[in-house]
């Protein structure tokens, strides 16, 4: 996937809910044809039910430095 269609949120060592917080501003901007790349220093677990709830998919991953990385994408 090309950059343009990825959008990168690194909310790495920001205290709660501030991650949260800066992920659903950016949900409100992503366009259809983008996924949104969250990095997170712990499971955002409150965030899934929110996608769930607003018609997104997501993913979540560990990375070999022990963050989070959850990819967003809305739902057809």
């Amino acid at each position: 996937m090309s950059p343009k269609h990825e959008v990168i949120i690194d909310t790495t060592g920001l205290p709660p809910p501030e991650p949260l917080e800066r992920v659903l501003e950016a949900l409100d901007r992503l366009q259809a044809h983008q996924r949104l790349r969250m990095l997170v220093d712990r499971e955002p677990r409150p965030l899934y039910s929110i996608l769930d709830n607003n018609h997104f998919r997501h993913e979540t991953s560990t990375t070999a430095d022990y963050r989070y990385e959850v990819l967003i994408w809305r739902k057809d």
